[in-house]
């Protein structure tokens, strides 16, 4: 030590623990308390200039500590030695007051941390990697308090107390909020739609993802939360959005060509709704779209035409179906009116030049052309023999998916088995005749309706009668008195349709495919019974539900509708024996007879092909005819 109370130069060449320490305690005045075992280690340090007393202690102890040996104060008179790994048991010094304040060294020494803003638990794991794992236990956490009990190096201590003070803040730290009252007629909720998509792409992340801007319609203010150095840049911008304007509104009457123009405004009412809902659910203002004349959605009567589907349903996804984008810069405006009008079949559309061109891009897509398609059908009744269990069985014919693929047939000499069909006649009966005789002996054709519909609208097809049947039978007479009205009986009388209901529903693919939805009923008479004195027909019915795809041009065939009818005969002696037989003959007869459909779907192509069938047949009336129903038509009569 020089006479200026500086120690130094200093040499220490693999100096043993004890030498080390016993150093320590001529630089402290204090006595060293130490085990018996301690990490064995060769201390080296080189000081070649005087330093003071306290640098001198921090450098031996920081040598200490890394060599595995912690020096804990004891008091005023002592210093306790351990092992590193034990020091936190041992009651190392406790600092409360700030560590930034000490000399840094490699004492060991404990500080609880209290954090304000930041989760102990989920900052701790982020800085175990900063802690010397040489000095014990990990952190210990007390949740409740969110604090933690830190026990470590000096040094260490103090990098901690650091990054607290640095990262122990409030979120919005800098953040200032701003109010815009907005006074020249603009709407919040516009003016922040504006800046949103100003701001929409890479143009967010200049202005930082923790600003943020929202409307407040009812006060009709915009609640800025920035960094105050964007204020001027957002009352410079907001300025020039609240303006007054006079909105630039247009009338168009756009007529349709192949939709009904009510259902076409139902259809816009839904969207525009839909869109009014989903900006009420973000925050946004009401758009209160008005389309007269259109049932609201969920109060009016479903659209015939259309499917089921949800009231309020996206916009975006009801938008994207029609192949349109409708973001937050095409919205419909508060001004946006729809009327249909029927008589012309047009719709009238008043709003912004915006809403303008969204109803038209909408109407363009809706407004189309659907496909439509040519069912020719032939209803042929078959008896059916004791060795045959159905019509297709009958007539030979082979079906596949319930198309008509093939058929077993005879003619003159011979049979013919397992035929393909090949048929490329227009007219379905020559066709079938062709291929599968359905004019023999056992099988009647009892019509051949032809229907044309479009995509998913239902044809009908109804061949029979109707019949009166009394649903109601009164006795009017009156009696009161001494005086009576002579009564009558007075009915009433329904009709019922007797005969063969067809109904079928297409769905037309865009490839020439045809799924048929097929509804059949056949109700027939099958005698009379007697009701309060009036015969009633007893009417059997028989009905199935079919669902068949096919391609243009398949024949499909559907059976099954059978009946089972009996009669009877005798001779006018009736039941006597032997005598009845003499005089005439007794008969009993079981009659089966199946109906048999056979259906045609054409799809049409809106060209003059779809004309070929029907020309066909006028090729075979009488001449006469012919060129008269030529002439109605306007084509030219061949020479």
């Amino acid at each position: 030590m020089t006479s200026d109370g500086m120690f130094g130069p200093i040499t220490l060449r693999d100096e043993p623990i004890d030498g080390v320490l016993f150093l320590i305690e001529r630089l402290t005045g204090k006595t060293v308390l130490r085990p018996q075992a301690l990490p064995t280690a060769a201390i080296t340090l080189t000081q070649r200039e005087s330093v003071t007393k306290a640098e001198a202690i921090q450098a031996i102890e920081t040598l200490l500590n890394l060599n595995g040996i912690a020096i804990t104060p004891l008091g005023t008179r002592f210093l306790k030695v351990t092992p590193l790994n034990l020091a936190k048991s041992e009651a190392p010094e406790f600092i409360e007051g700030s560590t930034l304040g000490l000399v840094p060294s490699g004492r060991i020494a404990s500080k609880v941390f209290q954090l304000t803003f930041l989760r102990i638990n989920e900052f701790m794991p982020q800085i175990n990697g900063l802690l010397n794992p040489a000095a014990g236990a990990q952190p210990m956490l007390f949740d409740k308090s969110n604090a933690a009990l830190i026990t470590d190096s000096v040094s260490n201590l103090q990098r901690v107390e650091a990054l607290v003070a640095k990262l122990d803040q409030p979120v919005l730290g800098g953040m200032q909020p701003k109010f815009y009252q907005l006074r020249s007629g603009a709407k919040a909720s516009e003016v922040v739609n504006k800046i949103r998509t100003l701001f929409s792409g890479p143009l967010q992340n200049q202005i930082g993802s923790a600003t943020s801007y929202s409307p407040d319609d009812r006060t009709n203010q915009i609640i800025l939360v920035s960094d105050p150095r964007q204020h001027a840049f957002f009352d410079e911008l907001i300025a020039k959005l609240d303006v007054r304007s006079d909105p630039n509104t247009r009338n168009e009457v756009i007529n349709l060509k192949h939709a009904a123009a009510k259902d076409v405004a139902t259809i816009l009412s839904q969207l525009v709704s839909g869109q009014n809902n989903a900006a009420k659910s973000s925050g946004q203002e009401a758009l209160r779209p008005v389309v007269a004349g259109a049932p609201t959605p969920g109060t009016g009567p479903a659209m015939p035409t259309a499917t089921p589907g949800p009231v309020v349903a996206s916009p975006a996804i009801a938008a994207a179906s029609l192949g349109l984008n409708l973001d937050s810069s095409n919205q419909f405006s508060s001004l946006l009116t729809i009327l249909p009008e029927e008589r012309s079949n047009s719709i009238v559309v008043s709003g912004t030049m915006d809403d303008v061109r969204l109803i038209n891009e909408l109407v363009a897509k809706i407004d189309v052309l659907l496909a439509q398609v040519r069912i020719e059908v032939v209803i042929a009744e078959v008896t059916l023999g004791d060795n045959t269990t159905s019509g297709i069985s009958a007539l030979g014919l082979q079906i596949t998916e319930g198309k008509l693929v093939g058929f077993n047939g005879s003619v003159a000499g011979g049979t013919i088995a397992n035929a393909t069909l090949t048929a490329d006649t227009h007219d379905l009966s020559a066709a079938i005749n062709l291929v599968t005789t359905p004019r023999k002996s056992n099988a009647t054709i009892l019509s051949q309706p032809n229907i044309i519909t479009t995509h998913n609208k239902e044809g009908h097809i109804f061949v029979g009668e109707q019949r009166p049947i009394v649903s109601n039978y009164v006795n009017n007479g009156t009696v009161g008195g001494t005086t009576s009205t002579a009564g009558g009986f007075s009915s009433n009388v329904t009709y019922k349709d007797i005969g063969i209901d067809l109904k079928v529903k297409p769905l037309i693919g865009t490839d020439g495919s045809v799924q048929l939805e097929i509804t059949q009923e056949v109700n027939d008479i099958l005698g009379n019974v007697s009701i309060g004195g009036n015969d009633q027909p007893r009417i059997g019915r028989r009905s199935t539900e079919s669902f068949v795809s096919a391609n243009s041009g398949d024949i499909i065939v559907l059976g099954g509708l059978q009946r089972t009818s009996k009669s009877k005969s005798t001779s006018r002696l009736g039941p006597i024996p032997i005598i009845g037989d003499l005089l005439g003959s007794r008969s009993r007869e079981d009659t089966r007879t199946d109906l048999v459909f056979f259906l045609r779907p054409t799809v049409l192509t809106n060209t003059p092909a779809d004309n070929a069938t029907a020309l066909k047949q006028v090729e075979a009336f009488p001449k006469n005819q012919r060129n008269q129903v030529k002439s109605a038509l306007g084509i030219e009569p061949k020479k």
